[in-house]
């Protein structure tokens, strides 16, 4: 089971509805994602236009997920800016894997603005067949 956690989720919520902006540079706004159960994989999609994909950073530890990227601006140095409303800075999100899926053969794939990552179902975690002996003849159920 994938389990997610933003514990200032509802922070930035409130500072939206009452400050009315889109994250602060010390907190930008989070990345969006979806998740979903495909077959024998999770997938999960996180929304990071305008980010190189040379800064995107994806690391897991004791069955968490971090997933770091950075949104450089887009212009240079010196120049007046008018009007700047597109969050910058680092974004980040954890994601718990449960027991039951394989940490070990995530894989990534970032196009189009879009991070995907499919997490498959560990072996140990999928239904399987055992047979039951003794007694006449070999007889199988599904556990």
């Amino acid at each position: 089971m994938l389990m997610r956690t933003d514990p200032f989720r509802e922070l930035d919520r409130l500072t939206q509805q009452f400050f009315g902006a889109n994250g602060t540079t010390a907190r930008p706004a989070v990345m969006p994602m979806d998740a979903y159960r495909s077959g024998n994989e999770y997938v999960v999609e996180f929304d990071l236009p305008g980010v190189a994909p040379d800064s995107i950073d994806l690391d897991v530890e004791r069955h968490v997920l971090t997933v770091k990227a950075e949104r450089r601006p887009g212009f240079d140095e010196g120049v007046e800016v008018q009007v700047s409303e597109r969050p910058r800075g680092v974004f980040s999100r954890q994601l718990f894997l449960g027991d039951t899926l394989d940490a070990d053969n995530i894989a990534a794939h970032y196009d189009a603005g879009v991070l995907t990552l499919r997490v498959p179902i560990a072996e140990q975690a999928k239904p399987r067949k055992i047979a039951i002996s003794g007694g006449g003849e070999a007889k199988q159920i599904n556990a």
